[in-house]
């Protein structure tokens, strides 16, 4: 019988390909998952801890520094009404 030649438009295999030795798996370890879920849980809370601090300390210096010219303002209104309150008692009183 005579070899049999492929068509040119068909791929042939030119080299012999060995499969390499499979490795053996280790054993299932069925908390091994778990355990991998809970550090990567611990380093996320860590983090998100971490933002979440920043975030407020930062949404508190904006309210603080925006507050204080309001604070100021009804501290002077309320010193001036207290004082005007105190002349008006005295002058009548005198």
């Amino acid at each position: 019988m005579a070899a049999r030649v492929p068509p040119k438009y068909v791929p042939t295999l030119t080299e012999v390909v060995q499969r390499p030795a499979r490795a053996t798996a280790p054993e299932a370890d069925p908390g091994r998952e778990e355990r991998l879920v809970q550090r990567v849980l611990q380093r996320l809370e860590v983090d998100l801890e971490k933002r979440l601090r920043e975030t407020v300390a930062s949404l508190v210096l904006e309210q603080t520094q925006s507050l204080g010219p309001l604070l100021r303002d009804e501290l002077e209104a309320s010193v001036r009404r207290a004082v005007a309150e105190a002349l008006a008692q005295e002058r009548h009183t005198s």
